[in-house]
């Protein structure tokens, strides 16, 4: 069967071979090392090639979605790996509980939030997605399904939480989720004229608040922005959002709508738009979690070509140097980010192998992709990060050198020893399977 499932970045789009869930189970159950490689497909939200497959077949999971259980009372739900964060929510919230970490969509897969460990704006008190996976069921290319948790096929677990979906077919899993006294945010906003101003504002932020996340005014050399911040409030309002998307993007634009005028023009218009909410006010959960969701298909105003999401994380010591720098390159590039989002990590460890996260400042940046120019800003990017003793995002990448990948990374190869011999992606085989995987980190300019 023949399908097309591009990744969110749309930029390498065609038709994917794509094998049945139920016939890759039965595939798998057969323990036999016949067949092509496989590679479980969520909903597409992954930005670059972990998602893909080009040496093998695709599995699609959305259609295995059941809800398999819960227990109000210890808050803990299970659930097939197809559902979304979307459908999670909408079961949990009549009975007070949400989601403990959510990324910034709500359409991504409970498995694809598992294999990439994905993080939200509390990373500082609750960690990774995966700090809350109970147990998992995976199914190996040696025909055995496993139940795994902390305490049974550990190491299989740990491997699997930020594995990029290489260790097996997850077929369901189990979530301890967070009570809380409404689905709405009491969130504040606070501008602020520079880095310097939110880099003194950011640790007494995370201290005082469950969520904390800034906006950065990219295209501004004095770097301003506003840092949002937020926690659940207490007015007993459990009604999920059931219709997310009010607006959309019906077709593909011709070219890219965020281009350096209509991003400046836009980020002007949204600094001072916040910048005058600085009292505290009631802001719903779509809108402070998912403010992107509202608009269906939004990528397209990328344009035909697609778009680069480069996120790094810089270690605390060189965050007020690297991360100037790092708005500056693309300042200097001449390349405009629709959405520079910088969030502060702090030290609650994943039970992952793999996953991203770890204590210091996380940056993201979106740009249109203009072929080689971009990709030579992605690699300056890079190694600023790399040189500064930080990493590169892989679930947001379609790009990055082995040598950028193994530098942040050096542990890869614990998870090679768990990947399934049935299972590979295209960054598997571009970073960790390349020989130059081995070479040292990127020498400075």
């Amino acid at each position: 069967m023949m399908a097309n499932l591009d990744s969110f970045g749309r930029i390498d789009r065609h038709p994917r071979q794509t094998m049945a869930p139920e016939s890759a189970v039965e595939s798998l159950r057969a323990a036999t090392a016949e067949g092509p490689s496989l590679l479980a497909f969520g909903n597409g939200k992954s930005y670059g090639d972990t998602c893909h497959n080009e040496v093998g077949v695709l599995v699609p999971m959305r259609t295995h979605h059941a809800i398999t259980g819960f227990d109000a009372e210890t808050g803990v739900i299970s659930a097939e790996a197809g559902a979304t964060l979307e459908e999670l929510i909408a079961y949990i919230a009549p009975h007070g509980l949400f989601l403990p970490v959510t990324p910034g969509t709500r359409f991504v897969t409970l498995g694809g939030a598992i294999a990439n460990d994905v993080h939200g704006k509390n990373h500082h008190l609750r960690g990774t997605f995966g700090c809350h996976v109970v147990s998992l069921t995976l199914l190996r290319s040696d025909g055995t399904e496993y139940r795994c948790s902390a305490t049974e096929n550990a190491d299989l677990f740990a491997a699997t939480i930020g594995g990029m979906g290489l260790t097996g077919l997850i077929l369901s899993a189990s979530v301890r989720l967070m009570r809380v006294g409404s689905l709405d945010v009491e969130e504040r906003i606070t501008p602020f004229a520079g880095l310097e101003d939110y880099f003194a504002l950011a640790e007494a932020a995370d201290a005082a608040n469950e969520y904390a996340v800034a906006w950065i005014d990219q295209l501004a050399s004095s770097n301003r922005g506003v840092l949002l911040t937020g926690n659940h409030a207490r007015n007993g309002n459990f009604t999920p959002q059931v219709k997310a998307t009010r607006l959309g993007v019906p077709f593909e634009m011709p070219f890219s709508m965020l281009n350096g005028l209509s991003l400046k023009l836009f980020n002007v218009a949204y600094f001072h738009a916040k910048a005058r909410k600085t009292k505290a006010h009631l802001s719903s959960y779509g809108s402070f979690f998912y403010p992107l969701d509202a608009v269906g298909n939004w990528n397209r105003l990328y344009g035909p070509k697609g778009l680069h999401q480069h996120q790094s994380i810089i270690p605390f010591d060189a965050a007020d140097r690297v991360i100037p720098a790092l708005l500056k390159a693309s300042r200097d590039a001449g390349q405009a980010s629709f959405l520079t989002v910088l969030k502060r990590f702090g030290a609650v460890a994943s039970p992952g192998l793999l996953s991203f996260p770890k204590p210091g400042y996380t940056l993201t940046m979106d740009f249109s992709n203009r072929g080689a120019s971009t990709l030579k800003l992605l690699e300056v990017l890079d190694r600023l990060t790399v040189n500064a003793g930080g990493r590169v995002n892989p679930y947001k990448d379609q790009r990055m050198s082995a040598a950028t990948f193994a530098a942040g990374f050096p542990e890869w190869s614990r998870l090679e020893r768990y990947r399934d011999p049935r299972f590979s992606s295209d960054f598997w085989q571009r970073t960790a399977l390349s020989p130059s995987a081995h070479a040292p980190a990127l020498a400075a300019e």
